[in-house]
């Protein structure tokens, strides 16, 4: 769980497009913020600043108190759910589940504790020996949330990811990674 400060951001585009201007939040540790507004207004370049997908013009970006304006995304602590799924199509779901704690060389029995623990979460029990290109929108949509959610990252960022699950689904997730991972979320 961490705290994130967007102290005077800008976001200047090459071009001199400007995409965000003197932007402040503060936002606590444990805290869910949803950004809301009009297509193009900057809620997903904000979350690309957090990410680290793109760099700060002016200001400062604390995650945690620590200015992370040049830490590189993978030093961040942080995951990041798109709308597109970005899910792996040659790895099955459970492989797709797998490879972000692989990558982190985790011993075998907490990986496979792991993605059961997200498996059993999201209803993806049925679906593990499945490709993505096998599955419906929203049990990707599922996937690539478990994806992110298995490395209980410190902050929780989802651009628009829950688009195509059902009512239900939607709010069951929403209630359950704010209470279950105790940790920042910032949602589109």
């Amino acid at each position: 769980m961490a705290s994130i400060d967007f102290e005077h951001i800008d976001k200047i585009y090459p071009g001199g497009n400007q995409a965000i201007f003197d932007y402040n939040l503060a936002v606590a540790d444990g805290e869910l913020v949803a950004f809301v507004g009009p297509s193009g207004c900057g809620k997903s370049t904000l979350l690309r600043l957090l990410a680290g997908l793109e760099t700060v013009t002016r200001g400062t970006l604390r995650i945690g108190g620590q200015a992370v304006n040049t830490l590189p995304p993978q030093q961040r602590n942080l995951a990041m759910v798109f709308q597109d799924y970005a899910l792996y199509p040659h790895m099955t779901v459970r492989r797709n589940l797998e490879f972000p704690l692989q990558m982190r060389d985790l011993p075998t029995a907490e990986i496979g504790r792991l993605t059961q623990w997200v498996a059993d979460l999201l209803s993806l029990g049925d679906l593990l020996d499945r490709l993505p290109r096998q599955l419906s929108g929203g049990q990707r949509q599922r996937v690539a949330m478990g994806r992110a959610l298995v490395r209980q990252p410190a902050i929780f960022l989802m651009d628009e990811p829950l688009s195509n699950l059902d009512a239900r689904l939607r709010v069951q997730i929403r209630a359950e990674i704010g209470e279950l991972l105790d940790l920042s979320l910032i949602h589109i």
